[in-house]
C-alpha cells in the first residue's frame, strides 16, 4: 500500500521479475488488486498490489480506496511504500494511523533512496517515532536497490503454510484482464492530463485457433466524451494505430500464441459516475 505514484507497481514487478502491474506516470494507474507471485527454494510469497491510497470524494476514488483497505483483511504482512521525494501529507498521516495497530506486521519500504538520500534519514527517524514496532527497509524499486534485503525480511516474517501456486506462476490474472490492462497502459501513456483517468478497456472477443498458434482479440478503448475519442484516435488514426502496435507487441511477448489485435474507441458518457460500470471494473 501507499500513496499514488509511490512506486508500488514498479516494486511488485521488480520483486517478481516479471511485468505484472502496468506502469504509467499518471497517478492511480492501478485500479484493482493485482496479485504477484514470487517462488524461490525457501518458499513462495503472494503479493497484492493495491490502488494508490488517495483521499477524494469522487465516486471512482472512493471505490479505489475501498479496494486498498479491503486488501488488509487478506494479508499476513504489509509493505507500506513511501515516496521519500515527497513530504508527509494528509494521505501519509492516515496510512500511518492505519498501520499503527499492526506495526509488527508492517514493513515500511522507503522508496527512491537513490535520489532522495538526504530525505530518507528524516523519513526513517519519523517512521521510527510513529511506528516503533515496524521494520524499515530502504529501497529503489526502479533500480533494484534493497530489493534482496526486503525479500529477506518478508521471508523471515511470513508464516508457514501450503504452497498456493505452481512454481512457474508469477500472477493469477485472467487473460482478458491482462489484455485490457496492457491496452490501457499503452493508451494512457499516449495522452496527458485528465484523459488517462477517463479511459477503460473492454475485451469483446478472444478467440484461439484450434492448433493453439494464433489468437484474435477485439477490444474497445472506452472514454467519456467525443473529444477524448478524437484525441485517442489521433490525426488520420495515427494515435490508435500506435496504441494497437505497442499493445500487440507486448501481448505477443506474454502469450504463447501469435496475437492479432483489432482495437477501436467508443464513448460511454460519464462512466466514472455509473455504479454498475465501476463494480464491473474495480474488484
Amino acid at each position: 500500500m501507499g500513496r499514488p505514484s509511490a512506486g508500488k507497481s514498479t516494486l511488485l514487478n521488480k520483486i517478481c521479475g516479471e511485468k505484472i502491474s502496468i506502469i504509467a506516470p499518471t497517478p492511480q494507474t492501478t485500479r484493482n488488486k493485482i496479485r504477484g507471485i514470487l517462488s524461490e527454494e525457501r518458499g513462495q510469497l503472494i503479493f497484492i498490489d493495491t490502488p494508490g491510497f488517495h483521499l477524494s470524494e469522487k465516486k471512482l476514488n472512493l471505490h479505489l480506496k475501498d479496494v486498498s483497505i479491503s486488501s488488509l483483511d487478506e494479508s499476513d504482512l504489509f509493505v507500506y511504500v513511501i515516496d521519500t521525494t515527497r513530504t508527509i501529507g494528509t494521505e501519509e498521516k492516515e496510512l500511518l494511523s492505519i498501520f499503527s495497530s499492526m506495526q509488527e506486521k508492517t514493513i515500511v519500504a522507503l522508496n527512491k533512496c537513490d535520489i532522495a538520500s538526504s530525505k530518507v534519514k528524516t523519513y526513517s527517524h519519523t517512521i521510527k517515532e510513529l511506528l516503533p514496532g515496524c521494520t524499515i527497509v530502504e529501497i529503489s524499486a526502479l533500480k533494484g536497490t534493497g530489493i534482496e534485503n526486503l525479500k529477506d525480511v518478508l521471508f523471515s516474517k511470513a508464516a508457514e503454510g501450503e504452497q498456493m501456486y505452481p512454481d512457474d506462476f508469477y500472477t493469477d490474472q485472467l487473460p482478458e484482464f491482462r489484455i485490457s490492462e496492457i491496452i490501457r497502459e499503452k493508451a494512457i501513456n499516449s495522452v496527458k492530463e485528465e484523459i488517462p483517468h477517463a479511459v477503460y478497456v473492454e475485451v469483446a472477443d478472444l478467440e484461439i485457433s484450434e492448433d493453439g498458434e494464433k489468437g484474435w482479440i477485439r477490444a474497445f478503448i472506452m472514454v467519456e466524451r467525443e473529444t477524448q475519442k478524437g484525441i485517442i484516435v489521433g490525426k488520420g488514426g495515427a494515435g490508435i494505430r500506435d496504441i494497437r502496435k505497442a499493445a500487440q507487441k507486448e501481448l505477443n511477448r506474454i502469450f504463447p500464441y501469435k496475437i492479432y489485435l483489432d482495437l477501436r474507441v467508443k464513448v460511454n458518457h460519464k462512466w466514472r459516475k455509473k455504479d454498475h460500470i465501476l463494480k464491473k471494473l474495480i474488484f
